[in-house]
């Protein structure tokens, strides 16, 4: 048995000493480690990541703080998430090959996690606020969920290795506390991580927070969230979690996996996209940003409707899991209520996504995780305009989410709010 090592956080002068006899480096990089040119690039809330040039090649390398980086060690952290999160990223590759960065080395002690360096990509978000319209978003985004949802809970994995899966991950608690707290009730009431635009938001601010529907219904979602185990999510998918160019699109940074409801990942990329949708007049500096607002409406439509397709089709053909057995069903000549059955689930998928997207667009305006979707907007009065108006969506979208049947309608009063004709 190995000894365990005890942990060092990683820096520019030492990663090379401390990774630079690991073959599978040597051969990405480059054998002589004095060779690579070490750079910290990390800019989210969590971790440390490097990207490490050499002779042979680019490599990332991404290390887990014992706390929140954002925050400070006041705020701690297990470094197992790191654990999580290669567990996660090996699945979510195994269920839709091509998604993921590959991995070239996992050290469970010293929480890094080594990567391919996914380049000429960028992330997803900056591509947004510049304005680029990718064509393969929707798809390839679609795509990654219906597979990764469908193909990691009960309707196609073995029962036992779904409830293995779910005891592995059921010990991600503490990052799951960050979301359950972060999300679903901080920004309900004045608690100290938060913030806000102020003075801009502060009348909306105290509506929201005395709200008693909207409340209720935040905290409805966060029961379906702790309480509904159905399948691996990535638990953390937005804009800044996709790497992209024009012709692929590769999804990271999942250390928020765990079990939870289907409806979570796709409300809580959805949400993004509505946000770059109304952050798009602070971005305007050089010409009308229509083009792309439209194009944003439409990355939203196409997602949901090619989830909804590849969904049903791994229903029709890789249902082999314990929910809706064929024996119920095709087996007996009864195809149409396997169709009733899916049209059920798709359902509440639909219901619980909007809901989702509705405290993910409330969340990142007045909890502590912003976006730079909004915080890019460099003038106080316009940001808060635009966060207004994802407010108002967010708010609609969580509290009267079962009276609402189609992305034309709400992507229809998503325009009509942006234009300012409906309060």
């Amino acid at each position: 048995m190995s000894e365990i090592q005890v942990f060092e956080a990683l820096t520019t002068d030492t990663l090379p000493v401390r990774l630079g006899t690991l073959p599978t480096l040597q051969d990405r990089i480059g054998a002589d480690s004095t060779h690579w040119k070490v750079r910290e690039v990390g800019d989210g809330n969590l971790n440390l990541v490097f990207i490490v040039e050499g002779d042979n090649g680019t490599a990332i390398v991404k290390q887990a703080l014992p706390y929140v980086r954002l925050v400070g060690d006041s705020w701690p952290l297990p470094l197992k998430r790191s654990f999580f999160e290669y567990n996660a990223l090996i699945r979510q590759e195994a269920r839709h090959p091509g998604s993921t960065p590959q991995i070239l080395h996992f050290d469970a002690d010293q929480a890094l996690i080594v990567m391919e360096f996914l380049s000429p990509h960028i992330i997803l978000r900056r591509a947004l606020i510049e304005g680029q319209q990718l064509p393969k978003i929707a798809n390839d985004l679609g795509l990654f969920l219906a597979r990764t949802l469908f193909r990691g809970s009960d309707l196609s994995m073995t029962a036992r290795a779904r409830k293995d899966d779910l005891a592995l991950f059921a010990d991600n608690a503490e990052v799951c506390d960050i979301t359950e707290a972060l999300v679903f009730s901080e920004p309900y009431f004045d608690a100290p991580r938060n913030r806000h635009t102020s003075p801009q938001l502060d009348g909306i601010v105290a509506q929201l927070r005395a709200d008693r529907d909207l409340k209720v219904e935040a905290q409805r979602l966060k029961h379906l969230f702790a309480a509904n185990a159905e399948t691996m999510l990535h638990g953390d998918l937005h804009s800044g979690s996709v790497m992209v160019t024009p012709d692929e699109t590769r999804v990271i940074d999942p250390e928020f996996a765990f079990y939870g409801p289907m409806a979570f990942d796709v409300g809580m990329l959805l949400a993004n996209f509505w946000m770059a949708y109304f952050s798009q007049s602070g971005h305007e500096e050089t010409g009308s940003r229509d083009s792309m607002r439209a194009y944003l409406l439409g990355v939203i439509t196409d997602t949901w409707s090619v989830f909804r397709t590849e969904f049903s089709r791994l229903w029709r053909t890789e249902r082999t899991g314990m929910l809706y057995q064929a024996a119920l069903y095709e087996d007996q000549g009864d195809v149409l209520g396997a169709e009733q059955a899916l049209d059920h689930v798709l359902h509440q998928i639909w219901v619980d996504m909007l809901g989702f997207a509705g405290v993910e667009m409330h969340r990142r305006i007045l909890g502590l995780a912003h976006n730079a979707d909004f915080e890019t907007i460099a003038d106080p009065d316009l940001r808060a305009r635009c966060e207004t108006k994802a407010l108002k969506l967010g708010r609609h979208l969580a509290v009267n989410r079962r009276q609402i049947y189609s992305m034309d309608e709400v992507n229809s009063l998503a325009e009509l709010i942006e234009k300012e004709i409906v309060s």
